[in-house]
C-alpha cells in the first residue's frame, strides 16, 4: 500500500525485531483496501503507546526505509540479508519482549531461593557441600551460558564475555555458600543502607538527602521530541456497526466517522434513498468540522494530537451512506476507505389484541405483527402459569425476497454499480400466526423479548444488556406486545351415591338436596355454575322407568362449586347439562337419581304381667313391640311411680321390626308407662301421644340383697374390722344372713330388724391374716318369703402391721458433718408402698415434718444439726407402728477453721487490728499466725499499700499451711502503710464460706530509706584551663544536692578521675536541712573528666540506702580551648559541595556560624565539622567552643556558596511537535546561572515500550545569554545532558570518575 513503510525485522535501529508498521501507542487500527486479498497493514497510531515505540517509528521510518531500499539495490544486499540478527525463539506474536524478560527474571529468582533453601538444608543436616557446589555451578552455567543466549530476548542479549563475567561472581558465590565460607554480610548490609538511608546536615541545619541535591534533576528540565507525520487517512463507520432510526432516537442517531493524522476541512457524504433511488451528497463544512474535531478530542489528552478521532455525524434520514470526498488542511484529498453503511427504520413488533378468554384445549388463534428489513428473527416467550418457556422464528420474509444481506453481512461497499436497485432494504410488515392448543389450565401469556432485522439491529423489549447494538424501541400507539389468555376449566357433573337402582329416600314434606358432584380439576373453589336437568313425578313415569314425554326441563344457577339443587317432590331427575361462566362442561354417569317417600314409622304395644313364684304376686309386666317403618329405631317412653313428682324418660334402640321389653322396677308400688314418641331412619320425633300407648301396673319385687361395690376393698389391715355396705330390695323390715370364711372355717351371722334399704356389715377384728370371704346367705322381707343368695367377694388381710425405724451409718444412729451440707438419714420401712412418715427435730418440737416414702430404704434429707426423732407411720393401706429403739437419729457439725495472732512486744491489737513493730524499707520481717482446724489450711489475703504519696494499690495473696502455726513475710521493698487482711480460710474440710468468716487485720509503717540525688544529674560542670583561679581552692563551684528523708542526714560522696582506678570518698555527717550545696575542692580536680556520685546517705530514723551502683553521677570536666581550622584553601562552592573544617577540643563541639544573615549553632560530635551546600549564600563562621568549657574562640572564616546552572527545554515541558518531511521546528533553551553558558544537548531515537531510547548524536553549544533558539528537521528526541555556567557545571552524563553531578568549574 502506498505511503506505508516496508521494515524488516532484526535491524539495529529495531532491537524488539517487530516490523517498524507497528503502532506507535494504543491498540492497532488496521485499514482495509477494497480488495479482500491484500494484506492488512496497522495503521500507525500514538494513541497510549510507551516512549520506546514512538522513537522506533518516528526516528527511523526515513533513515531505515532509504537505507533498507538502498541496501536492497547494492551489491551483496542479499548476503547482508542473511547475517541480519535471528529473531527471538519464541515469537513476539506469542509472548512479547517485556513479558519474556518478566519471565526470565522470575526464573532468575526462583533459582535464587532455591540455591539458598539448599543453603539452609546443608547448615541444618551438614550435607556434601562438594555435590551442591557443582550442582549449583552448573545450574548457573546452564542458564547463563546456554538457556539465556538460546532465547535471544531484546536487552537480555549479551555478548559471550559478559555472560562469563556474569558467570564468575554466581560461581564464587556459590563456593562461598556451599562451603559454609563467612561473609561479612553484616558489614554489607550496613554499607547498603548507608548508601540508600544516608543523611546529611545542610548549611541551614536540617538534614537533607546529598543525593537530592547532587543529582537534582530540576536543573536539566523539558525536551523536544519531534515526529514525522504519516499519511492521513478517513473511514465511515470503522466497527461497521448496524444503525437504525424510529422514536426511540427521537428522529436521529449519530454515525461516527474515524479520521487519522489528518485534519479535515471538507467532507462529502453520498445518500441513497429507499424509495426513490434518488442519491443525495451531505457536506459537512469547515466551521462544522471544527466542531466535531473539537468535540471529538474532548476524549483525550491534550498532549494527545496523534490518536485518531472519531468526528460524530448526526443523521436523521434512513438510506445508504457512502464517504465520497475528504480534503485535509493542505487542500489535498485524504485516502478514504469505500464502504457503505446502511440506516434502516427499526425493526418493531406488536400483538394485535384479542379476546383473552379461552376454555381447556381451545386454540390460541392469534397473529404477532413484524415490521423491518428481512430477513427478520423475532423471539418470544411463553409464560404457562409463571412457567417460562421461550420461542423464536428465524428468517421471517416475504416470498420471492431478493436481499444482499441474505448470505453475507455488509462488508465493504453493498452497490456495485450506479443507480442499483435498493428497495429490497426498505421495511416492510410481516404477520406471524400462532395457532397453538391450549391443553392447561390458567394464565397464558405471549411476550414479544426482541426483533432482530437483516443487518443486526436489535428492538429489545427487556432491559439493555450491554451490547452496543440493541435499543429499546417503544411499541406503537394502540398496540401492545403481550397478549395474555386466562384458559378456564370444563365442569365436570355427575350424581353421587344415588341412581335409578339406588335412589335417593327423602321423608314426606321435607326438601332435599340433589346429591350433585360438579368437579373442576383447575382447583377453583368459586366458580358459578348453570345446572340443566330434567324431572318427572313418580306417579308419570313411564312403566320402564323412563321419563315421561311432557318431562319438565329445569335450569338452576349456582354460586359455588359446592351448591346442589334443592328440590321437594320425589320423582325420576336425569341431568342434561352443566356450563361455566365462560366453558361447557360434561355430564358423566351416573346421570339420573330416583327419589321417594318412604311410609311413616308406627307402634303397636301388647302386654303381659310377670308373676313372683314364691309370692304369687305381680313383679313386672312383659310388654311386646311391633313396629312399622325403616330400621334402625328409637322409642321413648316415661315413668311415673304413684305417690312421686319424677318422670323417667327411658329410651329403647331397636334395630328389627319386633322387641320385647320386661318393665320390673326394683320397690313396690304403682306405675304408669307412657310411650312418648319414636324415630326411623327416615323420620325423626314421631309423635305417639295420640295412639294412646299406656300401660300401668302394681308391683311387689320379692326381696334381695347385694353388696354395694363401692365400698369393697380387696385388703384389709390386720386388728381392724371389715365394714361392707349391702342394698336391700322388697318390703321391710328384712332380716339378713352372711357368713365370713378362713382357713377352712365358716362364721355366721344373722341380722334381724333391718328398716333401712342400705345396711353396713361390720365384722369382728380380723387377727389373723390372709385371705378372707364374705358372703350373703339368705335375705327375707315383710311377706316372709325367704330368698337364698350367692353374692361375695374376697378379701386379703394384712399379716402385719407396717413399722418404721432410722438406719444405721457406720454402725450408730449419730453423725458427724460438714457445717451447711445435706445429709441423707436412712429409713427402715416394712410394709406397702408409698409410706407416709411424720418427724420432727427435737430442737424445734412444735415443727413436724412430713416424708412420703417409696421405698423400704428410703432416706429422709436434713441440712440441720439436732435429733431427729420418728412420730409415726402409715402404709398405702394401714397404719403402723415406729420402733421405740431406733425412732432417733443425731447429727452434729464438726467445728470451722479459724485463725488468730498472738501479743508479743513487736505486735499490738489495737482495736479490731493488730499493729505491727515500723521497719525500714527493704528489712526483713515477718509475722506469725496460729490455726484452728483440720490442715492443711488455706490462707488468702488482701495486701493493702498506701505509699507516701498517697498512691493506693493492692494486690492477693495466699498460702497454705500444714500445721496450725505459719509466718507471713511482711513486705518492706516500698515505703508506706501496709495493712494485711485475711479474708479468706479454708482446711482440708472446708472451703471458704464468706458468711462464717471473720476477717483479721494487720497493719504496718515501712519508712522510706533516705535519699540523696543531684538537682541535675548527668550534668557536666566544665572549667577553660585558661580561666583565671582554675587552680586554685576558693573558686569551688557549689553542686546541688536534694536530700529526702528525717533530717540530720549523713552523706558520703565519691570523686574518680577518668585516668585513675579508685574512687576518693568524701564524708559530710550532720546534714540539717534536705538542701545541700556540695562544694568540690578543686585540690581533688586534674585536667580531664571527673565522676562525682553519691555513695551512701543515712537518716535521723536510722535507715540508710547505699548507691554504689546506679548512683546519681555529674561530671566534672577540665579541659584546653578548642581549635578550627579549614580543610581546603578555597573559598568559593557549588550548591552540592561539602564544606570541611577540622576541630580540636573536647567533644562535642559548638560551632557558630551565619548563613543567609540568619545566625546558627551547629555541634559536632567528632573532630571534623562538615556541612554540605544546600543552597546558595555566604556561609561564615564566627565562634566555637567544645564539651570542656563554656569559652569561645574568635574566628574569621568565610565561604561563598553558588547556585548551580539550570536549562529549560521548551518551558520545562516535554514538548511534541509534528512536521512533515522537509520541515523543521525551533528549540528553546532557556538558562539561569551566571553567564557564559555552555551546554550540551542531544538526539537520541523516540522512545518505546520494550526499548531502550538510543542516542543518534551529541552536540554542544554556548550562550551569553539566558536564552537561545536551535533549528530542528529530524525526527527524533532532542534533551539537554551537561550545563556549565561561570561557576558551576551539573551533568547527567558521567565524568572521569563515573559518576553523575555537579563540579565547581576552575577558573
Amino acid at each position: 500500500m502506498e505511503g506505508v513503510p516496508r521494515h524488516r525485522a532484526g535491524r539495529s535501529d529495531n532491537p524488539e525485531g517487530h516490523a517498524m508498521n507497528v503502532p506507535r501507542r494504543g491498540r492497532a487500527s488496521w485499514s482495509e483496501d477494497s480488495d479482500d486479498n491484500e494484506t492488512k497493514i496497522p495503521r500507525r497510531i500514538r494513541v497510549g503507546w510507551p516512549e520506546d515505540a514512538q522513537e522506533v517509528i518516528r526516528a527511523a521510518r526515513v533513515k531505515n526505509e532509504r537505507a533498507l531500499k538502498a541496501e536492497d539495490d547494492a551489491p551483496g544486499g542479499e548476503e547482508k540479508k542473511k547475517k541480519e540478527v535471528d529473531s527471538p525463539l519464541i515469537p513476539f506474536e506469542i509472548l512479547d519482549a517485556p513479558t519474556q524478560r518478566f519471565y526470565v527474571f522470575a526464573l532468575y529468582m526462583a533459582l535464587h531461593a532455591w540455591r539458598f533453601f539448599d543453603w539452609y538444608k546443608l547448615v541444618e543436616d551438614d550435607a556434601d557441600s562438594l555435590w551442591l557446589f557443582l550442582k549449583w555451578t552448573s545450574i548457573d552455567g546452564i542458564f547463563l551460558l546456554v538457556v539465556l543466549p538460546a532465547l535471544r530476548i531484546p536487552w537480555l542479549e549479551w555478548s559471550n564475555l559478559a555472560l562469563i563475567t556474569l558467570f564468575i561472581p554466581h560461581a564464587i558465590m556459590d563456593g562461598l555458600l556451599m562451603f559454609r565460607i563467612s561473609i561479612p554480610i553484616e558489614v554489607w548490609f550496613f554499607t547498603l543502607a548507608r548508601m540508600l538511608y544516608q543523611r546529611e546536615i545542610s548549611v541551614s541545619e536540617r538534614a537533607v538527602k546529598p543525593g537530592a541535591i547532587l543529582h537534582n534533576a530540576s536543573l536539566i528540565l523539558g525536551k523536544k521530541i519531534v515526529h514525522i507525520l504519516p499519511e492521513g487517512s478517513a473511514i465511515l463507520n470503522p466497527e461497521r456497526h448496524s444503525f437504525c432510526l424510529d422514536d426511540a432516537s427521537r428522529g436521529s442517531i449519530v454515525l461516527p466517522l474515524r479520521i487519522n493524522q489528518t485534519t479535515p476541512i471538507l467532507i462529502e457524504i453520498v445518500r441513497m434513498d429507499f424509495t426513490s433511488n434518488q442519491n443525495e451528497t451531505i457536506v459537512l463544512s469547515a466551521s462544522k468540522l471544527k466542531a466535531l474535531k473539537k468535540q471529538a478530542d474532548k476524549a483525550h489528552s491534550k498532549a494527545d494530537h496523534s490518536s485518531p478521532r472519531t468526528l460524530s455525524i448526526q443523521i436523521k434520514q434512513t438510506g445508504v451512506y457512502r464517504l465520497q470526498k475528504v480534503v485535509d488542511e493542505s487542500k489535498l484529498e485524504v485516502r478514504s476507505h469505500s464502504s457503505d453503511t446502511l440506516i434502516v427504520p427499526c425493526p418493531k413488533a406488536f400483538v394485535d389484541p384479542v379476546d383473552s378468554t379461552r376454555c381447556k384445549g381451545d386454540l390460541s388463534n392469534f397473529a404477532l405483527q413484524v415490521d423491518g428489513t428481512p430477513p427478520l428473527k423475532i423471539k418470544y416467550s411463553r409464560t404457562v402459569n409463571r412457567e417460562d418457556r421461550g420461542f423464536s422464528f428465524q428468517s421471517i420474509q416475504p416470498a420471492n425476497l431478493s436481499s444482499l444481506l441474505v448470505d453475507q453481512k455488509n462488508k465493504g461497499s453493498l452497490l456495485t454499480k450506479e443507480g442499483a436497485d435498493i428497495s429490497w432494504a426498505h421495511s416492510q410488515h410481516i404477520p406471524v400466526p400462532l395457532n397453538e392448543s391450549m391443553g392447561t389450565i390458567g394464565t397464558w401469556l405471549y411476550t414479544i423479548d426482541e426483533v432482530h432485522d437483516a443487518l443486526g439491529n436489535v428492538a429489545n423489549y427487556t432491559p439493555q444488556d450491554g451490547d452496543p447494538r440493541r435499543t429499546t424501541t417503544l411499541v406503537p400507539k394502540g398496540h401492545r406486545r403481550e397478549q395474555l389468555f386466562v384458559v378456564h376449566d370444563r365442569p365436570v357433573a355427575s350424581f353421587q351415591l344415588c341412581d335409578s337402582q339406588n335412589p335417593m329416600k327423602v321423608a314426606k314434606g321435607h326438601s332435599a338436596y340433589l346429591p350433585v358432584n360438579v368437579d373442576f380439576s383447575g382447583g377453583e373453589n368459586e366458580v358459578s355454575h348453570t345446572l340443566r336437568y330434567l324431572f318427572t313425578p313418580l306417579e308419570k313415569l313411564q312403566e320402564n322407568g323412563e321419563h315421561a314425554t311432557d318431562a319438565s326441563v329445569v335450569e338452576v344457577e349456582m354460586k359455588h362449586v359446592y351448591d346442589v339443587p334443592e328440590v321437594r317432590k320425589p320423582g325420576l331427575y336425569t341431568l342434561q347439562a352443566i356450563s361455566s361462566a365462560f366453558c361447557r362442561g360434561e355430564v358423566q354417569e351416573p346421570t339420573s337419581c330416583l327419589i321417594y317417600n318412604p311410609p311413616e314409622p308406627d307402634l303397636a304395644i301388647e302386654s303381659e304381667p310377670i308373676h313372683d313364684k314364691c309370692a304369687g304376686s305381680p313383679i313386672g309386666r312383659l310388654v311386646t313391640l311391633d313396629l312399622i317403618g325403616t330400621p334402625p329405631f328409637v322409642v321413648r317412653y316415661e315413668v311415673q311411680q304413684t305417690g312421686r313428682s319424677e318422670i323417667h324418660l327411658k329410651t329403647v334402640h331397636i334395630d328389627s321390626m319386633r322387641h320385647q321389653l320386661e318393665l320390673k322396677p326394683n320397690t313396690a308400688g304403682h306405675y304408669i308407662y307412657r310411650f312418648k314418641s319414636m324415630d326411623d331412619l327416615i323420620y325423626q320425633g314421631q309423635s305417639l301421644g295420640n295412639k294412646g300407648l299406656v300401660i300401668e301396673q302394681d308391683v311387689k319385687p320379692a326381696a334381695s340383697a347385694y353388696f354395694v361395690h363401692q365400698s369393697i376393698k380387696n385388703w384389709a389391715c390386720i386388728e381392724e374390722p371389715l365394714l361392707v355396705d349391702v342394698n336391700l330390695q322388697g318390703e321391710g323390715p328384712w332380716e339378713l344372713e352372711y357368713e365370713l370364711v378362713h382357713g377352712g372355717k365358716r362364721f355366721k351371722q344373722k341380722v334381724e330388724a333391718i328398716n333401712e334399704p342400705r345396711y353396713t356389715i361390720t365384722t369382728e377384728k380380723l387377727k389373723n391374716g390372709g385371705e378372707y370371704s364374705l358372703a350373703l346367705v339368705s335375705v327375707k322381707d315383710s311377706s316372709g318369703c325367704k330368698i337364698f343368695l350367692s353374692d361375695d367377694f374376697k378379701v386379703e388381710v394384712r399379716r402385719q402391721r407396717p413399722k418404721a425405724s432410722f438406719g444405721e451409718i457406720d454402725g450408730k444412729r449419730s453423725a458427724l458433718a460438714l457445717q451447711g451440707k445435706t445429709i441423707s438419714l436412712p429409713l427402715r420401712l416394712t410394709g406397702e408402698p408409698n409410706w407416709s412418715i411424720s418427724y420432727r427435730n427435737t430442737n424445734e418440737p412444735d415443727k413436724v415434718m412430713k416424708k412420703n416414702a417409696q421405698y423400704s430404704n428410703d432416706i429422709i434429707l436434713v441440712v440441720h444439726e439436732g435429733t431427729y426423732e420418728i412420730l409415726e407411720v402409715r402404709d398405702g393401706v394401714c397404719p403402723g407402728t415406729v420402733d421405740a429403739t431406733a425412732n432417733t437419729f443425731d447429727i452434729k457439725w464438726i467445728a470451722r477453721p479459724t485463725i488468730q495472732v498472738s501479743e508479743n512486744s513487736v505486735i499490738k491489737r489495737e482495736g479490731s487490728e493488730f499493729v505491727k513493730k515500723e521497719v525500714c524499707e527493704g528489712d526483713e520481717d515477718v509475722a506469725e499466725v496460729n490455726f484452728t482446724g483440720s490442715p492443711p489450711y488455706t490462707v488468702k489475703y488482701k495486701q493493702h499499700h498506701r505509699a507516701t504519696n498517697d498512691q493506693v494499690s493492692m494486690g492477693v495473696k495466699g498460702f497454705t499451711a500444714g500445721l496450725g502455726v505459719a509466718s507471713i513475710r511482711m513486705e518492706t521493698s516500698k515505703a508506706g502503710l501496709y495493712k494485711y487482711t485475711f479474708n479468706e480460710l479454708g482446711d482440708y474440710l472446708y472451703d471458704f464460706d464468706p458468711k462464717k468468716h471473720k476477717e483479721l487485720v494487720i497493719t504496718q509503717l515501712v519508712n522510706s530509706n533516705p535519699s540523696a540525688r543531684f538537682v541535675t544529674p548527668g550534668k557536666t560542670y566544665k572549667y577553660c584551663k585558661t580561666q583565671s583561679g582554675s587552680g586554685g581552692d576558693d573558686d569551688e563551684e557549689s553542686i546541688p544536692i536534694t536530700l529526702e528523708g528525717l533530717a540530720p542526714f549523713y552523706l558520703e560522696v565519691g570523686i574518680k578521675h577518668r585516668s585513675v582506678t579508685k574512687t576518693e570518698i568524701l564524708k559530710f555527717p550532720n546534714i540539717n536541712a534536705n538542701k545541700f550545696d556540695l562544694r568540690l575542692p578543686r585540690s581533688k580536680l586534674a585536667l580531664g573528666n571527673h565522676a562525682i556520685s553519691v555513695r551512701k546517705v543515712r537518716d535521723a530514723r536510722g535507715c540508710q540506702r547505699k548507691t554504689e551502683t546506679n548512683a546519681s553521677t555529674v561530671q566534672v570536666i577540665v579541659s584546653d580551648v578548642p581549635q578550627i581550622s579549614a580543610l581546603e584553601a578555597r573559598a568559593d562552592f557549588c550548591v552540592g559541595d561539602r564544606i570541611s573544617f577540622s576541630l580540636s577540643g573536647t567533644q562535642p563541639f559548638s560551632i557558630f556560624y551565619s548563613f543567609e544573615g540568619m545566625a546558627r549553632k551547629a555541634t559536632s560530635t567528632t573532630n571534623i565539622f562538615r556541612r554540605i551546600a544546600e543552597k546558595p549564600g555566604t556561609f561564615a563562621i564566627s565562634a566555637v567552643s567544645d564539651a570542656a568549657s563554656e569559652c569561645k574562640l574568635k574566628t574569621g572564616l568565610t565561604r561563598y556558596i553558588h547556585a548551580m546552572p539550570s536549562v529549560r527545554v521548551s518551558k520545562g515541558m516535554v514538548s511534541e511537535v509534528d512536521i512533515h518531511e522537509g520541515s523543521e521546528t525551533d528549540i528553546l533553551f532557556e538558562f539561569t546561572g551566571t553567564p557564559p553558558f555552555e551546554f550540551t544537548y542531544t538526539r537520541s531515537t523516540n522512545a518505546r515500550k520494550g526499548h531502550k531510547s538510543r542516542i543518534l548524536e551529541t552536540k554542544r553549544d554556548s550562550s551569553d545569554e539566558y536564552a537561545k533558539s536551535v533549528k530542528a528537521s529530524q525526527e527524533g528526541t532532542y534533551e539537554v545532558v551537561a550545563i556549565k555556567d561561570k561557576y558551576c557545571a551539573f551533568s547527567t552524563l558521567p565524568l572521569e570518575k563515573g559518576r553523575e553531578g555537579q563540579k565547581l568549574v576552575e577558573n
